[in-house]
């Protein structure tokens, strides 16, 4: 899919920084519609260092939020970083939010798309001489879109967050263990199949929402990815933060991650969740955290990422 980019307003950038404001509306066109994203920009002066903030799976947004859930971590993080004098980006995926008009039908969606559309990001970033140091940050599905993105474009640094260690076929079956083995005896030959790049037309019912099969062909096109390889092929500094409490990615995955990759660095943060707040690690108080919009993010999080990008 050829993505058209527009022209970044420098112009527009000085004049609402000189009015004390710190974020602007960045839009980027696109053959199926309009990708809103936020620019903030740090106080002081350019050039600086950009961020482009790359959001998880699902209903996801720019901010960290979904239409069940209020977190504001992907905002948070953003204001952290512009404390630290690094800029950042971060948008709202085709189909969310304000991109609502970007989205295809579900059946003609597929993983590439995802990643083309970072990669124009970048590209939009790098084109303005605001910025000298590009770097990536992905956070969980958002951490494999963001290696792969970095890989089609000239970037600096990439940072994941909470990043998967696996193709998401062995993700999802870890995940459905706990599921009764029935259920595994329903999933185990869909997955096969589609892992082999077909789809399947006749799934039960109880697993339409999984395997529906207007979501299969972006299934196949995602599960083709293993973040280990990926990862591996990224020929730049790379650092994998990894939360102690999170109950949705693992430690074993962001050791996983560094193992493909010897010389990137990993930071483990004792407490930290997958949204990156504070919290236990029982699953009832620690899901508690994802309704919580101004619970403050864990406080190792920004310095962990600001000294990568700025090498301190």
């Amino acid at each position: 899919m050829k993505i058209q980019q527009i022209a970044f307003i420098i112009g527009l950038l000085i004049s609402t920084l000189a009015f004390g404001q710190t974020e602007v509306i960045i839009t980027l066109k696109t053959e199926t519609g309009n990708i809103e994203g936020t620019l903030m920009m740090p106080s002081g002066k350019l050039p600086v260092s950009v961020a482009l903030i790359i959001a998880g799976s699902g209903p996801t947004d720019r901010n960290g939020n979904n239409p069940m859930m209020t977190n504001n971590s992907l905002k948070m993080l953003a204001e952290g970083l512009a404390k630290n004098g690094i800029a950042s980006l971060r948008y709202d995926k085709r189909a969310i939010g304000a991109s609502q008009k970007a989205g295809v039908n579900e059946a003609d969606l597929r993983f590439e798309m995802y990643v083309n559309d970072a990669v124009e990001w970048i590209k939009l970033l790098k084109n303005d001489k605001s910025f000298n140091q590009m770097v990536v940050i992905g956070h969980s599905e958002g951490s494999l879109i963001g290696m792969i993105a970095a890989q089609n474009a000239n970037v600096d640094k990439f940072v994941s967050i909470a990043g998967g260690g696996q193709s998401a076929d062995k993700i999802i079956m870890e995940q459905l263990k706990t599921q009764p083995a029935s259920v595994l005896d329903l999933v185990t030959p869909i997955m096969n199949e589609l892992v082999k790049g077909n789809t399947v037309e006749n799934v039960p019912p109880m697993l339409n929402s999984l395997f529906r099969t207007s979501v299969q062909p972006y299934m196949i096109s995602w599960i083709k990815y293993d973040p280990q390889i990926e990862i591996a092929k990224l020929k730049k500094p790379c650092l994998i933060i990894q939360g102690t409490t999170d109950i949705q990615v693992s430690i074993e995955d962001a050791k996983r991650l560094q193992t493909a990759k010897p010389d990137a660095k990993m930071a483990l943060i004792e407490g930290m969740n997958h949204i990156f707040k504070n919290a236990e690690a029982d699953k009832m108080k620690n899901m508690l955290t994802y309704r919580e919009p101004d619970l403050p993010l864990h406080v190792e999080l920004v310095p962990a990422i600001s000294g990568f990008i700025l090498n301190k």
